[in-house]
């Protein structure tokens, strides 16, 4: 009796599968949403996808701050791809199921992209701190290994973070409960429909993701602090004007990232937090990875020359 009673605990904690239950259950915004995300990824893909080609093409965007945009763009660039076209598909299905193996899949690449993007953007704080700070020494110091290191280190966190946030799923059971209130599988609302016991789960997860946010945060904030020092040093009018203009586009990027983020994440275990998570979620899932290309091109005297030789080079 008691063998058989173990063997279906065991049958209901198994899920194949789990229910997205997508941005809205309102069927006449269906169209429209499917619509306006469509434009977003084809804006994001194309962006992010030109940004990298232009700095590959261009010998005169070989430096460092245009080697770690690039980075950036690629990590928009695949990261978009981990959930949007499941998204838009979602649009048109009755019941928008994905596989646990594609829930954890997905999970595990979301975690690495955007954990990598976060260091990433710390790393182009360091930049912009030699680049104004030790400007006579910034060949120096900015050689191709020290920039190609702190990618490494970059991803190798973003990797360690997800296989530690993906690893802990699997001790959780979810016995009859499979609906995700998400459009797609991330950390906290999957948690929330465990049947386990998920304080180990919740307390890691907050440890990795606030120990990132508050490193890099901080990390950032001393960059910009020592730059601020430098410029308020300067005498020159036009050095303020040009140093201002060389972290412009970061501090926009950082800003729109980490405070989406941070919105997304605010005490993430309540189900009313998760649909708020949900909404704040989609700043730094589809705004920002389509932003980026524009704010790192619009306003940058070297991209516009890029893309002017790139477009001879064509017409030729």
């Amino acid at each position: 009796m008691l063998h058989t009673k173990q063997i279906t605990m065991e049958n209901d904690s198994f899920v194949s599968e789990f229910i997205l239950m997508g941005l809205t259950d309102h069927p006449e915004l269906q169209l429209s949403l499917f619509v306006l995300f469509l434009m977003n990824y084809t804006a994001t893909v194309m962006g992010n996808l030109s940004l990298m080609i232009l700095i590959f093409l261009n010998s005169n965007l070989h430096t460092p701050m245009y080697f770690f945009i690039f980075n950036l763009s690629f990590i928009d660039f695949c990261y978009s791809y981990v959930f949007t076209p499941k998204m838009l598909m979602s649009f048109f299905l009755e019941k928008n199921t994905i596989s646990f193996r594609g829930c954890m899949t997905q999970l595990f690449f979301f975690c690495f992209f955007v954990n990598s993007e976060s260091y990433v953007l710390t790393a182009m704080a360091y930049d912009r701190y030699v680049a104004i700070c030790k400007p006579l020494l910034y060949k120096t110091i900015m050689v191709p290994r020290i920039c190609c290191l702190l990618m490494f280190v970059s991803y190798l966190i973003g990797f360690t973070s997800a296989m530690i946030l993906t690893g802990l799923m699997f001790r959780l059971n979810f016995c009859n409960n499979y609906i995700i209130n998400h459009y797609m599988c991330d950390i906290f609302p999957v948690i929330q429909i465990s049947c386990s016991d998920t304080y180990v789960n919740e307390l890691v997860s907050t440890a990795v993701v606030g120990t990132g946010i508050i490193l890099c945060c901080l990390l950032i904030l001393m960059s910009y602090a020592l730059i601020l020092f430098n410029i308020l040093n300067m005498s020159s009018g036009k050095g303020w004007y040009k140093a201002l203009g060389t972290c412009g586009s970061h501090i926009i990027t950082v800003s729109l990232f980490y405070g989406s983020g941070l919105l997304a994440y605010v005490k993430p275990s309540s189900a009313e937090t998760v649909g708020q998570g949900k909404f704040f979620s989609l700043f730094y899932t589809f705004l920002v990875p389509m932003l980026n290309p524009l704010i790192y091109s619009l306003q940058n005297k070297d991209v516009k020359v890029a893309v002017k030789k790139t477009l001879k080079r064509i017409s030729n």
